[in-house]
């Protein structure tokens, strides 16, 4: 029988999410003994309700409330309602990412340090460093069976023609460090069985092999008896005491009832956008700009990853789709370079399109013969997503719209986002690096794309060293209140210009470590 916590216990972790850093903290906590409630607003999908169809997974797994896009960004034209192209389920977006699982560099921990001060950005250096996550980084490189790490013992994936095909023109023009630890068995373990290379990677894997809280994470956690999933269950507010402690939530049941379930510590993993969202709706007398709000910085920063993408066109079929969605990685504009007119990153990511989201993507909302007589050529094409270190700027974040309201009775979010010159720096670049790439191997055509909603949500409760520059310490532990706890990517400081499931992770785990250790010693 699933385990059951009464509403009223409030000796429980109440977890807010139940993606990379929700689920792993859920299951880390579990091991430890410690008695956890998940709270998701999402349904609770299985594999088999997976479908190897892209426009029917869109539609059945993406957060599709209403969002409003705001700012600089293309968005507001393209996607005005679509600012990020995120999961509601559980598992959240671990069910659609690709699987990449790349480390932060030293640098990226040392962003104010590395660059200085750079006009119109809000730098800030992390409370901690590389040497402090590295352990950590281990460890999650175990848990999620990243190929070709020492963690997992496990073999690089084949190689795919989409591979081929870009790892050849980047040795052509002089690129040498070529990668792919990607988080998906590239044979049986950890009880799952090996990549069958089906292509569906970000429409949900049907065959387990790769990393998802959703089907790694959650059931291990729940086998202990100590955790409780209830999804369909949006959490509203939460509540907190006279003193400021953070005391339970009020959420939606599946049947629409409002609950309340009492807590010890409550740690949030909503993904950057609902995680501010609801610390900001969670305002009282005592926090009138929102819970662990008194620096002013709930909600700010938000970072996204500077991302391009384009499509080049090969002489002879390619196939992209064929294998893992993500392919060859180029990894040697990762480290800064300011003499290319930009300070950091980026990686060039070869990520396979299907044909419905070739077409929908590559110029949205037009049509024409530029359009279509690249369609045909669906079959010679290779595509890159440029993923690039992301400048964090104050205005930039989530909002609540002051007059409408959504299913649940909520402001709409408006999710705020405009490059930074560096921002565009850095996309102008990686597409030309790519263009030459490309041709290096005789494309005979290369059509760049605007990029599409975002994937990778970071910042917007950062952590800081002091409270003033942001909302969590070093452990995610926010500043103001001491039971309240950033689970997800919203507490990165920097973008880094490394994709960020596997650093929520690792921070996931180190998090779980401090919050077990703190309730025991009755510090929390």
């Amino acid at each position: 029988m699933a385990t059951q916590f009464r509403l009223d216990d409030d000796e429980v972790v109440v977890i807010v999410g139940s993606g990379a850093g929700g689920g792993t903290l859920a299951n880390e906590l579990a091991q430890k003994g410690v008695k956890c409630v998940v709270l998701e607003a999402g349904k609770h999908y299985q594999p088999d309700d997976f479908e190897n169809d892209e426009w029917a997974m869109f539609n059945k797994i993406s957060w599709l409330d209403k969002r409003i896009s705001a700012g600089g960004w293309h968005h507001t034209k393209t996607y005005p309602n679509l600012p990020a192209w995120i999961v509601k389920g559980v598992g959240g977006s671990t069910i659609h990412w690709a699987g990449l699982a790349l480390r932060f560099l030293p640098h990226d921990f040392r962003n104010k340090s590395t660059y200085g001060h750079v006009d119109g950005a809000n730098l800030l250096d992390w409370p901690i460093g590389y040497d402090d996550l590295e352990p950590y980084y281990f460890r999650a490189e175990k848990k999620m069976g990243v190929a070709g790490t020492a963690a997992s013992g496990l073999p690089l994936l084949p190689e795919n023609n989409h591979y081929k095909v870009i790892a050849a023109g980047a040795r052509k023009v002089g690129y040498k460090q070529i990668v792919r630890p990607m988080a998906i068995n590239s044979q049986a373990y950890d009880g799952r069985p090996g990549c069958q290379q089906l292509g569906f990677c970000m429409q949900g894997c049907k065959m387990t092999a790769k990393w998802s809280t959703l089907y790694t994470e959650i059931p291990k956690a729940l086998d202990t008896g100590r955790v409780e999933l209830r999804p369909q269950s949006m959490v509203l507010k939460i509540e907190h005491d006279k003193s400021g402690k953070v005391t339970g939530v009020v959420y939606v049941d599946p049947h629409g009832h409002t609950q309340r379930q009492a807590a010890r510590v409550v740690c949030v993993a909503g993904n950057s956008i609902e995680s501010p969202r609801l610390l900001l709706n969670s305002a009282s007398s005592l926090f009138p700009d929102g819970l662990a709000n008194s620096s002013g910085q709930v909600g700010r920063n938000y970072l996204t990853h500077t991302t391009a993408a384009a499509v080049a066109i090969h002489q002879k079929p390619v196939h992209m789709y064929r294998g893992t969605a993500l392919a060859a990685v180029i990894s040697d504009e990762a480290d800064p370079n300011p003499e290319r007119g930009f300070f950091g990153g980026y990686h060039l990511e070869g990520l396979s399109l299907g044909l419905p989201y070739t077409a929908a993507f590559m110029k949205p909302g037009g049509w024409g013969r530029d359009v279509t007589s690249a369609l045909e050529m669906y079959d010679h094409m290779s595509c890159v997503w440029v993923c690039g270190e992301d400048f964090a700027q104050e205005q930039n974040g989530v909002t609540l719209h002051p007059t409408e309201k959504d299913q649940y009775g909520l402001p709409v979010p408006i999710v705020s986002k405009t490059d930074h010159a560096n921002d565009a720096a850095i996309r102008r670049h990686g597409l030309a690096q790519f263009r030459k790439v490309s041709e290096a191997v005789g494309a005979t055509r290369v059509i760049d794309m605007p990029p599409y909603p975002a994937s990778h949500n970071m910042g917007t409760n950062r952590m800081s060293a002091k409270a003033r520059d942001g909302v969590v310490n070093k452990w995610g532990q926010a500043h103001d209140i001491k039971n309240l706890f950033i689970s997800d990517g919203s507490q990165f400081t920097s973008s880094s210009a490394a994709n960020p499931t596997l650093t929520i992770v690792a921070l996931a785990i180190r998090q779980a470590e401090y919050i077990a250790g703190a309730m025991q010693r009755k510090e929390l």
